[in-house]
């Protein structure tokens, strides 16, 4: 996939990924970019091709190296790693959850503000935010990610019907802003929300300086994938994972 000039590219976005939703720790393991994500999630947990073309051997190495954090072996197959995704294959590794990467000018979604008493810029997260969190599966490993974060970065905390009801991530690297973990409760879901939570997000982006504002998410989430294309977001990648059958 071929992005608009204007906008970021995959091989643009994958170092923001490893910037604003950090893993615990990374480490160099020829040809590897190992990551411990502590209980994290599959972004902060794969392993990813950084030179050269793998052999058997490499992989099972890294294979070792992940077992040894106590991780299942997984593989992030980003653009160019046709050789990779090919090799996993015929050792039994299966693909899991493609993602498509997504992108904006920041001008595009900081348009009109949120009603009034909507959206409120919030660091660090209060208790409710956690718990709509929570309730979405993102629990306190991911939390964690949050808080490593070192540039700058904010949560939008969402209420709808005067009631807390969504929440979501955001933080800079450089020029570019990436959202992440855009959560809203069901019983809330389809009254505009998330709409307005993005919108805010931009306008945070903005006021930080952003030209582009930038998510990733799953193939498999219609709804998300049709609220991000409705906004003006544009694919820009994609990319998936590999696991071994018996991990999955």
């Amino acid at each position: 996939m071929t992005p608009p000039a204007s906008l970021p590219a995959a091989h643009d976005l994958y170092p923001v990924i490893d910037r604003t939703w950090p893993a615990a720790d990374i480490r160099m393991l020829a040809p590897w970019v190992l990551r411990n994500g502590q209980g994290g999630g599959s972004r902060v947990s794969a392993a990813t091709l950084c030179e050269g073309q793998p052999t058997t051997q490499d992989v099972a190495r890294a294979e070792a190296a992940m077992q040894a954090m106590g991780q299942p072996p997984l593989f992030m197959i980003r653009k160019g790693d046709t050789t990779l995704d090919a090799l996993l294959d015929t050792l039994d590794y299966h693909i899991k959850d493609p993602v498509t990467l997504y992108a904006a000018p920041v001008g595009a979604i900081a348009t009109d503000r949120p009603p009034p008493i909507t959206c409120f810029e919030i660091w660090p997260p209060l208790a409710a935010q956690e718990e709509i969190w929570t309730a979405g599966g993102i629990g306190p490993a991911r939390l964690a990610i949050m808080h490593r974060v070192t540039g700058p970065k904010t949560a939008i905390f969402g209420r709808i019907d005067d009631h807390p009801a969504g929440t979501g991530f955001i933080a800079m690297d450089g020029e570019i802003a990436m959202i992440h973990a855009l959560e809203t409760l069901s019983d809330h879901r389809r009254k505009g929300l998330g709409r307005y939570m993005m919108r805010a997000m931009g306008f945070w982006a903005r006021d930080q300086g952003a030209t582009y504002i930038t998510l990733l998410v799953t193939q498999a989430n219609l709804p998300a994938n049709a609220l991000y294309t409705s906004l003006g977001f544009q694919p820009v990648g994609h990319y998936h994972y590999r696991i071994k059958s018996e991990a999955s």
